[in-house]
């Protein structure tokens, strides 16, 4: 793929069978690749992350300056600020991603770990030993970030990558590419372990989703709803991720206002265009007097836009008639719909009907109350007195993450190197025959 090609993605002019060709041949390359990398000792993968990491911070300028020209060429095509939120970096978020990297690095390599072992009575040892999924294609939109994160896992758990970036970060996303590059040259591994397609030529998705099986184990959506609906169509390999995330927070009548206003404040406005944004916040009836007030007062103070039901309009004349489709939305934005519920019951009632089972959060003074709330919520993550921001594999300890997982199998939540392998059974004998 030529320079040009990557420079105009949305005029790369390539051709299907040009297309089919390309990926046929990253297949081929990210097969041989895994291969190399289920052996590669943990010393190695961890110098390839920690060399990659340094080229980052080395090659800071150089990824702003590419991320410049994305953000010139989003803001031209008048793309929602949700999304530039996504696309942009600055230095603090470069040296974010270095960091990540480098906290994939120091993560114990899970590969070759044994995590069940007994003996039969026949004498037969058997081993569960972790392995490597194989390779595995991650498609994605906006985020650069996601490239060198997506990388570093996969590394990590011993996986070769095939990314697709957004063409909105495709010069942002191969500034970042070729550090990773580069520490899998410093390393002696396999450059092809990680490969960027290098075309933003849609047909490529189409084959990563259905002319690849023969070389993809799995496939990882990052991105809006209609991408992830898409490739949970049409994948035909295994998918992992989540359609949406329609996160809640509920204060309860023991809630201490303080936090509350502090954690609701937190969860919808940090950054609104992520998953882990609230999107909707549920209020008990049963709070002290001033509590529904003063949340619906920060939240439009910090420039919010709340829907509410009749019960939280009346509170406050500037809140918008919530829809019944407002309780289903996943706005990434600053918009949150706001519902006051007769207790706790009522919350996880309402969370079991609109919710997406990825992140809820419970807000109280009462342990009773908490422990009920996250039994009960059947999602992939739910917190107590904190905020639902926190749904981020960096924030629980694994360095990054490849996704969010709302699957009920295999991986559920922040998908980061453990959830990234699976496993095989390794049994030593000494000459037993089955009668």
């Amino acid at each position: 793929m030529t320079a040009a090609a990557i420079a105009n993605p949305e005029t790369s002019g390539i051709p299907d069978a040009a297309v089919v060709q390309l990926m046929q041949r990253l297949g081929r390359a990210a097969v041989a690749a895994a291969a190399e990398l289920a052996l590669a000792s943990a010393t190695a993968k961890t110098r390839a992350l920690t060399e990659a990491a340094a080229a980052i911070r080395c090659r800071s300028s150089a990824i702003l300056a590419a991320n410049a020209e994305d953000m010139r060429e989003a803001r031209a095509r008048a793309l929602g600020a949700a999304m530039l939120d996504r696309l942009a970096l600055d230095e603090r978020r470069v040296a974010a991603m270095a960091a990540g990297v480098e906290e994939v690095a120091a993560l114990p390599d899970p590969v070759g770990t044994v995590i069940g072992e007994w003996t039969r009575p026949n004498g037969l040892t058997i081993q569960r030993v972790r392995v490597p999924l194989g390779v595995i294609g991650i498609i994605y939109e906006s985020r650069p970030n996601v490239t060198a994160d997506a990388g570093a896992l996969c590394l990590k758990s011993g996986n070769a990558a095939i990314l697709r970036g957004g063409s909105e970060s495709v010069r942002s996303s191969a500034a970042i590419h070729a550090c990773l590059v580069e520490g899998l040259s410093a390393a002696g591994l396999p450059p092809a372990a990680i490969q960027l397609v290098p075309t933003a030529d849609r047909a490529a998705v189409g084959q990563m989703l259905g002319g690849m099986q023969e070389f993809l184990d799995v496939v990882v959506p990052r991105g809006g709803k209609s991408l992830v609906e898409r490739v949970q169509r049409e994948a035909r390999v295994p998918v992992i991720g989540h359609l949406e995330g329609n996160c809640h927070v509920y204060v309860d009548r023991d809630a201490d206002l303080a936090m509350a206003r502090k954690v609701t404040l937190n969860a919808k406005m940090r950054r609104t265009g992520i998953c882990g944004a609230a999107e909707t916040l549920l209020v008990d009836r049963g709070c002290p007097p001033g509590y529904l007030a003063a949340l619906i007062g920060d939240l439009i103070a910090a420039g919010c836009a709340v829907r509410g039901d009749a019960s939280a309009q009346a509170v406050d004349s500037r809140v918008i008639a919530a829809s019944e489709a407002d309780w289903y939305t996943e706005y990434l934005d600053a918009i949150i719909a706001l519902r006051v519920v007769e207790g706790v019951e009522e919350a996880i009632a309402h969370i079991a009907r609109y919710g997406s089972a990825h992140t809820e959060a419970i807000i109280t003074a009462n342990a009773t109350t908490a422990d009920r709330f996250l039994a009960r919520v059947d999602s992939a993550i739910v917190l107590h007195n904190a905020s639902t921001q926190f749904a981020d594999g960096g924030e629980f300890g694994m360095g990054a993450e490849i996704g969010i997982s709302t699957d009920r199998f295999h991986a559920r939540g922040p998908v980061g190197v453990e959830q990234l392998t699976s496993y095989k059974y390794v049994v030593r004998g000494s000459g037993q025959v089955r009668p």
